[in-house]
């Protein structure tokens, strides 16, 4: 059974930094991809960043140079470090993994990749 528990959300003053935790249970990390996508109240589901296991990194535009996607396989956890918060990085922000047939093609389809978890809060305030 597949279980992905992310950890470390919270509230922050903009320009301050968290580190989102995200343990894959019943998944090996670092066998394809694994990433973090968020969302918004009112706005679209958005992928964040991806991590290939050849330890490739994607980000999205507004974050790239803040925020930092690695993994632990000896912990099999998935991070995402996000420095220099802004009050509109605030969301609720989900790990995901692609299931067995889905590819890890681009940051389009973290959304839809099938394993996720069940979401943690991010608030910035200016």
């Amino acid at each position: 059974q597949v279980e992905l528990v992310e950890s470390g959300g919270g509230s922050v003053q903009a320009g301050g930094s968290l580190t989102l935790s995200c343990v894959l249970n019943g998944l090996v990390i670092g066998r394809r991809c694994e990433a973090w996508f968020r969302r918004a109240p009112g706005k679209e589901r958005e992928g964040v960043a991806l991590l290939f296991g050849n330890l490739t990194t994607v980000y999205t535009e507004s974050v790239r140079g803040r925020f930092v996607i690695s993994r632990d396989d000896a912990k099999n956890t998935l991070y995402l470090q996000m420095n220099n918060l802004r009050p509109e990085d605030s969301a609720t922000y989900y790990c995901a993994a692609p299931r067995s047939k889905v590819s890890c093609t681009g940051l389009a389809g973290v959304p839809y990749f099938g394993y996720s978890g069940q979401g943690i809060q991010v608030t910035v305030s200016s």
